[in-house]
């Protein structure tokens, strides 16, 4: 017998999964500027005592600082180090735990590798039962049920979505309309400005129940307690029961308009408002800004400063003259994981603040052009993969004094893990 699924809270929490942290509300513009002056005032504007009593609601009290914490203006160890001193926060506060998060997630993609981009184990239904793409009515945010066009107007229109709606829209595809996670978590991170590969997909897997042996799911009435009224879903396929979510998750019966009738205060319909949306492509190349492929020559001999898309807090102060501080673009990894313009654009205009010149190319371009280097320092990450150890690259203090061996759930890391040194 399948288990029961996991269902949204009537009050409480859910677990802020996909950034770590719930953020910007849905009428908000976020106006994420990528600058360190922008994130230490994202930084000294958190209230953890209104966050743990509102994040789940969509006008919170929520950080945004996920954005800055994804491109590295802000380390996970600094925006910890200042809640502690700031606010005298230890490990049992909510928002110490969803900074956790954050740190489980990689710590899970340390162990597992590329495990964690294929299902970990089977959902509700075979793998062969969803659908690999996304629906065209998704993808033109005209599904008819308004938090599912709410939510993709607001992640195509600014990158950024709050961590609920993130969970609802993965549930809805998911569970509803039986896309498969991946294809969903490949499309979500590419429009995310704080898309993480191991918060989102991990996170997905979460929702999807592959990589936890619950299904979340949803309904109608849990969005009107979260959302705003335009955001609320009576009358659509959501606006059923629990049982009825659980039943068309695991595939034994059809998604259809709820069968309750329209009382307890319902308010019908909404079509999910305004034009339908244009398609918003992704694209493995920076838009209008073509890089040179990196040449031995330009490197041979100097002191560099390597600044990558994950690491735009800027070169340390003290370099030895004539540093070079050159914006790595990882052709490997751009074009496996593509980005919207609105992302490319948010992180490529903190790489031309901050770098001399800027070069385009694979990981084996890269590790022959900066051979003949003098020395190359930099941030590693593990968005580039095999690059980072291979040119030497520090690792961030962290936050979390983590367990060596590898953890099974969250649970089990937090109740292992202390403060870093």
């Amino acid at each position: 017998m399948p288990q029961p699924p996991r269902r949204a809270p009537d009050s409480g929490t859910t677990g802020d999964l996909f950034d770590g942290m719930a953020d910007a509300s849905p009428r908000d513009d976020p106006g994420f500027e990528p600058t360190p002056a922008a994130a230490q005032a994202r930084l000294a504007a958190v209230r953890p005592a209104a966050y743990a009593r509102t994040r789940n609601h969509l006008h919170g009290a929520v950080t945004r600082l996920s954005p800055y914490l994804t491109h590295g203006l802000l380390s996970l160890r600094e925006v910890v180090t200042h809640l502690r001193r700031a606010h005298g926060l230890g490990l049992d506060h909510k928002l110490v735990q969803e900074l956790g998060w954050r740190a489980w997630w990689h710590h899970a993609w340390r162990h597992q590798g590329e495990a964690i981009f294929a299902s970990l184990h089977e959902g509700p239904v075979p793998e062969a039962a969803y659908a690999r793409e996304l629906p065209a009515d998704v993808l033109a945010a005209s599904t008819g049920v308004p938090v599912i066009d709410q939510s993709v107007r607001a992640l195509c229109a600014s990158g950024y979505l709050h961590n609920h709606a993130r969970m609802w829209l993965a549930s809805y595809l998911v569970h509803v309309r039986h896309v498969h996670w991946r294809a969903g978590a490949d499309w979500m991170h590419a429009h995310l400005l704080d898309g993480d590969l191991a918060s989102n997909h991990l996170s997905w897997q979460w929702v999807a129940g592959t990589g936890s042996h619950k299904p979340y799911l949803f309904n109608a009435e849990n969005v009107a307690r979260y959302a705003p009224e335009d955001w609320h879903s009576f009358g659509s396929v959501v606006d059923t029961s629990y049982e009825a979510l659980e039943a068309i998750a695991y595939g034994q019966r059809q998604a259809r308009p709820a069968d309750a009738p329209p009382s307890r205060g319902r308010h019908g319909s909404r079509a999910g408002g305004g034009e339908t949306l244009e398609a918003v492509p992704v694209t493995p190349q920076r838009p209008g800004a073509p890089c040179p492929a990196p040449d031995p020559a330009d490197f041979a001999g100097r002191e560099v400063w390597l600044v990558h898309p994950w690491a735009l807090d800027g070169p340390p102060r003290g370099l030895p003259a004539g540093t070079l501080v050159a914006g790595l673009w990882l052709d490997d990894h751009h074009r496996r994981w593509p980005w919207s313009a609105t992302r490319w654009h948010f992180v490529g205009r903190r790489m031309d603040a901050i770098t001399n010149a800027q070069w385009r190319g694979t990981a084996a371009q890269w590790t022959r052009a900066l051979a003949g280097a003098a020395r190359v320092s930099g941030w590693q990450d593990p968005h580039l993969g095999p690059l980072s150890p291979a040119l030497g690259l520090a690792l961030r203090p962290p936050a979390f004094a983590e367990p060596a061996t590898a953890c099974r759930s969250f649970s089990q890391f937090w109740r292992a893990v202390r403060f870093a040194d």
